[in-house]
């Protein structure tokens, strides 16, 4: 529901420098008539005049005047179903509702949306009935499809409350204090609502919420107030003059002011259930008696006071921060609900500064949240930034000024709150989805005074200001952090750099939102024994004729006594949470488990879904499987069945078997096709199942010879290996295509002792000693022709010594061979003993020489070489 609506301004002539641009935000204004009738509620009766001396506001500031700004989705709700009514937490173990939005209101304006109006807008449009309530659905369709809305045992247990003890029952006063019991809540509204008490009734008795005693206050009645009770609601009505004092006059009613009171006085309710509620309504929604109403406020503490109005900031803020520093108060106030900007009274550092977001909750499990689009937050132009506002805070950084948003809760309207509204004159109960800044903010006030009241358990003093708790104690600790609030890290609300969620603080949703029982352990100082007893719930499948045994998860601190409701006969709980079921029989049961914490008398519920179904026979998934002839054959039935079973095979061929443990076995596979049955019989229930196997074994292979090419040379002996494949031993041959004087051996290994020039195609064909198939490889032989091969190495010698050197050739294939040396120095001499040709120089002359040897052979191939000679001193 979106509170911060626009400013009229009282007429220039009664005020001092009004800025046109300065407006009051809240969730109520100006008059929709000037007398209501007299209710239940009028509590207060004569004047009283009381000692204060409360800051004062610039006399601009004081008189600007407030018009309704909140928001509410487009759409009058289904009544909430009874399922709560009898068991006040039977809703948190399901989705929450989805409501469609009728076509006609899908264009209509969410700001400043009262029950009157839609109501006015369906007789206007003839609307039909037709909306649909849909269980099991969380996302909403879209922004004004479809709406989301979430019950009081939802929210609590999506953020972790205390689960609300069952009507009737006697608290211990630990559970009191986790319900608020002992504190006050303190709401400051503009204006009137007449049908409050009978809005919270309704709205208690749908929901089965402890239900409020109305307590008058006397207008004459001495401040502060005596204390609330411990172990009940209490819900006062106090009408406050513009001066801070009480009256018997009550305010105008306002349907848009009328609005906000409700949600304001049903939502602290419904967080914190037996806290006192004290409803402060001014007589107008001007600055100035907006403050009175807080300086009352004071006066009657102490307790928690929440604030779902605003004013833009401005320079004099810091000249009423006095009113929010009162001992033993904690102040709330919401940040706004339209897009990003800095109001007052949030922004005060004495303020806790409450943002919105947007849920998502199914009813189990951990929920998720957004920045909500509207949600109010920035940077302060005036007020410096607070000690707990520093860099060591995540995401924080470096500050000069105060930012808010601090925290947030959930205030989207489209994944809003039930909230019961009544006409004036009229008795009938209608059905809206609240959401806004405003709803996030009594919300807050709530959590804190349930630590307070956990607090007051162990003699500790009230938290008052509790920023400085969550900003150093908790968000500088990683592990604590993570424990007491969800970081909202996605969503917007608008186009700036810092309008953006992210990890750590942000401006949108500050620190996060609460994780309730981490948060409260820490707020109140107090153990975890106060915590009630975790049961998570489960669902659980069991089958008829089995025994049936389940261990209930429960997390407690202290031992735990067990105890089921709605349990089938025969099923049976230990002392240990272990449960079980001798003989189940076929249906679906709802077994509610109950764990109590021995030494605190807490306890916790958690529903276990049990089905039992008749027994199913075997199921055989048969399948494709392949071997080959000669290789054993071996696979396993694949079988779901839970009990014990036997096996038969049909249609199996010759040799083949299955063992008890379903393993089927051939160990001479014979080439073929085979569609193999295997039946399965329960050996427990006696039902049987069956399935087909396709088994297809391949016959052998014939072998395969690889081709290749092979290289030799004339007179030079040829031997090569032949490369075959084949699944047993083979026996080579040589076909066509092989020389003379080829042969082959048992191994395949090819031989040629005087090859012949030439190229030969030649076949070989290795063939299997078992099958007697045969595979043929064709190896394509080449036998070259090479000419003479000379060797002469350089000469080398000195003058007056004998230099000697050698020509050595080479030719296998040559019957004859000519020489020709050219460039012989003079009187160098050669002598010949077989292909060796020695020249020899008995006088050398010193220089360097070339000689020139040319070799041919018999076929008229040749080799030229030349040979260096080299002759020294």
């Amino acid at each position: 529901m979106k509170i911060f609506p626009e400013l009229n301004l009282v007429p220039r002539g009664l005020l001092l420098a009004v800025s046109t641009a300065t407006f009051l935000s809240a969730c109520g204004g100006g008059s929709d008539t000037n007398s209501r009738p007299v209710s239940a509620v009028d509590m207060a009766s004569g004047v009283t005049t009381l000692q204060l001396q409360p800051s004062a506001l610039p006399t601009a500031a004081a008189q600007q005047v407030a018009t309704p700004g909140f928001h509410v989705a487009p759409v009058i709700l289904n009544a909430p179903d009874t399922t709560d009514a009898v068991d006040n937490a039977a809703s948190a173990r399901k989705s929450p509702r989805i409501q469609l939005v009728p076509d006609e209101f899908k264009n209509v304006s969410t700001r400043r949306l009262t029950l009157q109006a839609l109501q006015t807008i369906r007789q206007t449009h003839e609307i039909k009935e037709e909306n649909v309530s849909v269980a099991g659905m969380v996302n909403p369709l879209a922004s004004t499809a479809a709406v989301v809305t979430y019950t009081p045992a939802q929210i609590r247990a999506a953020y972790g409350f205390p689960t609300l003890p069952a009507a009737g029952a006697t608290l211990t006063a630990a559970q009191a204090a986790s319900l608020g019991a002992g504190q006050t809540i303190y709401l400051i509204d503009a204006m009137s609502d007449p049908n409050v008490a009978a809005e919270l009734a309704a709205f208690n008795q749908a929901f089965g919420l402890p239900a409020c005693a109305t307590t008058p206050i006397a207008s004459t009645a001495s401040l502060p107030l005596s204390a609330a009770s411990k172990n009940a609601c209490q819900f006062s009505v106090v009408y406050s003059t513009t001066s801070g004092t009480m009256t018997s006059t009550a305010p105008a009613y306002n349907s848009g002011w009328a609005t906000e009171i409700a949600l304001d006085v049903q939502w602290s309710h419904a967080t914190s259930p037996l806290a006192r509620i004290v409803l402060i309504e001014v007589p107008d929604a001007s600055l100035n008696s907006l403050l009175a109403g807080i300086n009352l406020a004071n006066a009657m503490g102490p307790g928690a006071v929440s604030m779902s109005f605003g004013s833009p900031e401005g320079s004099w803020t810091a000249s009423v921060d006095s009113s929010f520093t009162v001992a033993n108060m904690s102040y709330f106030a919401a940040t706004g609900d339209s897009g990003a900007g800095v109001i007052w009274p949030s922004v005060s550092t004495h303020v806790m500064a409450v943002g919105g977001t947007s849920l998502t909750y199914s009813g189990s499990g951990t929920r998720s949240e957004t920045g909500w689009a509207d949600t109010g937050g920035g940077t302060s132009a005036y007020t410096a930034v607070p000690s707990y506002q520093n860099s060591s805070v995540p995401g924080m950084g470096a500050q000069t000024y105060r930012t808010v948003a601090d925290v947030s809760f959930n205030a989207n309207p489209n994944t809003g709150q039930y909230l019961a509204v009544i006409s004036p004159g009229s008795s009938t109960v209608s059905w809206l989805s609240a959401g806004g800044t405003s709803l996030a903010t009594p919300q807050w006030a709530g959590l804190v005074t349930i630590a307070n009241a956990e607090r007051a358990l162990v003699s500790k003093t009230a938290l008052g200001a509790s920023q400085t708790i969550l900003y150093d104690q908790i968000s500088n600790v990683p592990a604590s952090y993570a424990s007491a609030f969800l970081d909202v890290t996605q969503g917007s609300d608008g186009s700036c750099a810092a309008c953006i969620a992210k990890v750590g603080y942000d401006q949108l949703t500050g620190l996060g939102t609460p994780n309730a029982t981490s948060l409260l352990n820490i707020l109140s100082g107090t153990s975890t024994a106060i915590a009630a007893p975790v049961v998570t719930p489960a669902s659980i499948s069991g089958t008829v004729g089995t025994a049936l045994s389940f261990t209930v998860s429960v997390t407690a601190p202290d031992a735990v006594t067990y105890s089921l409701s709605g349990a089938p006969s025969g099923m049976a709980i230990s002392s240990v949470g272990a449960v079980t079921w001798a003989t189940p029989v076929a249906g679906t049961y709802a077994v509610t488990v109950s764990a109590k914490d021995s030494k605190t008398g807490l306890s916790g519920s958690g529903l276990y879904t049990v089905t039992i179904a008749n027994p199913t026979a075997p199921v055989v998934n048969g399948g494709s499987i392949s071997g080959k002839v000669g290789t054993a054959l071996s696979f396993t039935v694949a079988v779901t069945s839970p009990d014990p079973l036997t096996y038969t095979l049909a249609q199996q061929p010759s040799g083949m078997t299955i063992s008890s443990a379903g393993l089927v076995t051939w160990a001479t596979p014979v080439a073929g096709s085979y569609a193999v049955t295997v039946s399965v019989k329960d050996t427990k229930t006696g039902l049987t199942g069956k399935g087909v196997y396709s088994i297809v074994i391949a016959a052998k292979a014939p072998p395969t010879v690889a081709s290749a090419n092979i290289n030799g040379t004339v007179g030079v002996a040829l031997s090569f290996g032949v490369t075959a494949t084949a699944p047993d031993a083979v026996t080579y041959t040589l076909g066509s295509g092989a020389p003379s004087g080829m042969v082959i051996s048992s191994s395949g290994e090819v031989s040629w002792a005087k090859p012949v020039a030439g190229t030969y195609a030649v076949a070989v064909t290795a063939k299997d000693s078992v099958t007697g198939l045969s595979g043929t490889g064709v190896y394509t032989v080449t036998i070259s022709v090479k000419g003479p091969v000379v060797t002469a190495p350089a000469m080398t010698g000195q003058v007056g010594k004998v230099l000697t050197g050698s020509i050595i050739i080479s030719d296998p294939t040559a019957t004859a061979l000519s020489v020709s040396i050219s460039g012989v120095p003079m009187g160098m001499t050669f002598s010949v003993t077989g292909l060796t040709i020695t020249a020899t120089w008995a006088n050398p002359v010193a220089g360097t020489y070339s000689m020139k040897v040319v070799v041919t052979d018999s076929a008229g191939l040749s080799t030229t070489v030349t040979v260096p000679v080299t002759v020294t001193h």
